[in-house]
């Protein structure tokens, strides 16, 4: 009978020195940065974009932010999305533990070719950040897809059902709502009060928020704030951004606005 006893513990020793059973390295945040390269996006706003990551870590503060967790060490991946055909792994999971890699990342960032597509999947952003925390080689308690656009879901599936999907895994979504007022190069206008759109139908999860970039050339400011929060898994507001503003009235927009908006274009 004692042999009985013993049988499940010499199994679990046997699995545990097999080849390829070795736990997955702990760290203190998997991070997949969701980055808008949709239409609405022209190249310089693009690549201010991408250079606000490329500087965000290089920062002190951010870096300092990363070796100060528990595990001193984070997972990052970068991918680039527009509608639901474009998904783009544009760098693979990235072990950042020191300056040296931290910069390492950024180096890679920097020389990443831009491409542009049509549409405006937030869902399938979405669910393409929930296949890339699926497949990372690290483990945490915190897994964040950073969403960050110009504009509110309008091809695919709807973005409610998409985010709520990934909440019930555990994971939390924050934005970065890109605000700039002007009409895309298709002459459509962004969406007004697009911060509230991002609150009520982008982000969720434990501790979500977002931080506004109050136009492409605010982005580098805004990405390196919200990068140490979430780095960091701070607390505070729904909401953060950048400078006071007044009071608002107007309604706040639908999680179906993208969409209704295409509607009302292809009835013009």
């Amino acid at each position: 009978m004692w042999i009985v006893r013993l049988l499940p513990m010499i199994l679990a020793a046997l699995v545990a020195g097999m080849p390829g059973a070795a736990r997955a390295l702990e760290v203190d945040l998997e991070l997949v940065l969701a980055v808008d390269v949709s239409g609405s996006i022209e190249k310089d706003e693009a690549e201010l974009q991408r250079e606000g990551f490329v500087q965000a870590f290089r920062n002190e503060a951010v870096i300092r932010a990363v070796t100060s967790g528990e595990h001193k060490r984070i997972a990052v991946t970068y991918i680039e999305w527009a509608g639901v055909s474009h998904q783009r792994m544009g760098i693979d999971w990235r072990l950042i533990d020191s300056a040296e890699a931290a910069h390492g990342f950024a180096a890679e960032l920097s020389n990443l070719p831009f491409a542009s597509a049509l549409w405006t999947s937030i869902s399938g952003a979405i669910d393409f950040g929930m296949d890339r925390l699926g497949a990372s080689p690290y483990r945490s308690k915190r897994r964040v897809i950073d969403i960050s656009g110009d504009g509110a879901n309008n091809h695919g599936e709807a973005v409610l059902p998409a985010r709520d999907r990934a909440v019930r895994q555990g994971v939390t979504i924050n934005g970065l709502p890109i605000v700039n007022g002007r009409p895309s190069p298709y002459g459509m206008p962004q969406l007004p009060n697009l911060d509230w759109y991002f609150e009520d139908c982008v982000i969720g999860g434990p501790g979500a928020f977002i931080v506004v970039a109050d136009g492409f050339a605010d982005f580098g400011r805004a990405i390196k704030r919200k990068l140490i929060r979430e780095i960091a898994g701070l607390a505070g507001p729904k909401t953060t951004r950048g400078l006071y503003h007044p009071a608002r009235m107007e309604r706040r927009p639908p999680c179906d606005a993208g969409e209704q908006r295409l509607l009302e274009m292809d009835d013009t």
